[in-house]
């Protein structure tokens, strides 16, 4: 009788494939040691291609850091907060109590900070267009300007008018004037946003300035703490917010890379605002005019069940921190500090955030230790079709309790926060909607330089656009062609 192949076995005289291995040992005793060797449990289901898929996927996770954060998470959850206390007008630097004089000082601090190469740019761009009808990253989208420019060029050419500013008040060629701009990606942004820098030349900015890190991810859970499983071979995954950006600043060595260039400020903000002043000589004045570790930029809330987040402090006395307005008793929102008639809760967390270099590497090891993320119930994707489960995110203002000293820096929400969330149609924060805060803006820029329009140019507002679209004008000035 012939002997049977290597690659099959007899039972009753039929020939059948051999079973196959079993998971590697080792790697299925870990997964066992935190309560997840339910990824395996598809394992002889698979094809070999799968099964090496599944392992690989399931190597790249550093499980005990996964673990922590797990554990340490669902645990928080539920532990009553301290309580919350309005943060008074006395510690906020108001629009209403600056004077020229103090403006025109930080303005100059800023700029030669600038100067000296003391400033990088921090992008958090992370989320694709999804809300907005478009799978791009969100910094490509255009909102309709007359200029079709994008978000990202928005972006760029305000740090390149910095950069010329800067080099101009130190006199200096504005070459010699460069502010590195560090974009944090996730993995489903960052190849089309690479490429549509490349595309567009880093719109005039120089290639070796602007710096890509990719945030991390992290598996998506259920509620007792089980990863889910997108695939039979692949654990679900998501970003881990935008306070990820400070595990992944320290993972890619780019704190030490700010220092070696000589970055003492970062200037952190989030891609869908039209309106951000990126790099603002003035806010980095203020900041370091006042010597502290964070500061941030804020708006009045317009009313009260505006969709922001807002700076309270935490405990009698304690830390500034962030309370998202899902999180905020409708009855505080409503609340009036009966002094001014205004809100009591008002200063809006609106992400535009300034860090010392110092303080970033203190929140980057801060953060990790500690390892308590924001859990988000959300429709998750799984072998099981779609299932509720638990996102797990850190976001960018955890790291303000961690900060020894902490300015608020009041600015007005029709000069610099345009933000781009919703598709147009819907009833607040749309492309369209920060086109127009846009347009109005310089509206009023032109107004204030004294643009005058010659009757022969036009005589009741006909004739402008043809005339004006692409051109730069320079005031006082009359346009009479």
């Amino acid at each position: 009788m012939r002997e049977p192949s290597p690659a099959v076995f007899e039972a009753n005289g039929v020939a059948f494939p051999p079973p196959p291995p079993p998971p590697p040992q080792s790697l299925l005793e870990r997964l066992k040691d935190y309560g997840q060797e339910d990824a395996f449990a598809l394992w002889y289901e698979l094809s070999p291609e799968e099964r090496d898929l599944l392992v690989k996927d399931i190597q790249s996770l550093d499980l005990s850091r996964i673990d922590r954060i797990i554990r340490c998470s669902l645990r928080s959850q539920g532990v009553p907060a301290a309580a919350i206390e309005a943060v008074p007008e006395s510690s906020v630097s108001t629009v209403e109590e600056r004077s020229i004089e103090e403006r025109e000082r930080w303005w100059k601090m800023g700029l030669k900070a600038i100067s000296h190469g003391n400033l990088a740019v921090l992008l958090l761009s992370g989320g694709q267009g999804t809300r907005l009808g478009s799978s791009d990253p969100k910094g490509c989208f255009n909102i309709g300007l007359p200029s079709g420019k994008s978000l990202f060029q928005l972006q760029a050419e305000r740090i390149l008018c910095v950069q010329r500013l800067a080099a101009h008040a130190a006199n200096e060629s504005s070459a010699s004037v460069q502010i590195h701009w560090y974009i944090m990606t996730s993995p489903f942004t960052d190849d089309a946003t690479r490429k549509f820098f490349e595309n567009h030349k880093y719109f005039g900015l120089e290639a070796e300035q602007v710096i890509f890190f990719q945030q991390g991810t992290i598996p998506c859970v259920s509620k007792n703490g089980r990863y889910i499983m997108e695939t039979p071979c692949r654990v679900a995954k998501a970003p881990d917010g935008n306070g990820g950006v400070y595990s992944a600043l320290k993972s890619t060595k780019l704190l030490e890379d700010m220092a070696s260039k000589g970055i003492k400020y970062i200037d952190c903000y989030g891609v869908d605002n039209a309106l951000v002043r990126v790099a603002d000589p003035t806010f980095l004045g203020y900041f370091i005019d006042k010597g502290v570790a964070a500061a941030a930029k804020v708006v009045r809330k317009a009313y009260p069940q505006e969709k922001v987040g807002v700076f309270v402090r935490r405990g009698k006395g304690g830390p500034l921190t962030v309370v998202e307005y899902s999180e905020l008793d409708p009855s505080l929102a409503s609340a009036v500090n009966q002094s001014t008639g205004r809100l009591r809760f008002c200063w809006s967390n609106v992400c535009l955030h300034m860090f010392t270099l110092d303080f970033l590497n203190q929140v980057a090891n801060g953060l990790e230790k500690d390892s308590v993320y924001h859990l988000a119930e959300k429709k998750i994707p799984s072998i099981h079709g779609y299932e509720m489960g638990l996102k797990l995110e850190q976001f960018i203002f955890d790291a303000f309790p961690y900060a020894p000293t902490t300015a608020l820096f009041e600015v007005l929400r029709e000069e610099e926060f345009a933000p781009v969330k919703n598709a147009n149609g819907s009833n607040y924060d749309t492309p369209d909607s920060a086109k127009l805060l846009v347009l109005r803006l310089h509206t009023r820029w032109v107004v204030a330089a004294g643009v005058e329009v010659s009757p022969l140019c036009s005589y009741a507002g006909e004739n402008l656009e043809p005339i004006c679209r692409g051109r730069t004008f320079h005031a006082p000035c009359e346009i009479t062609f």
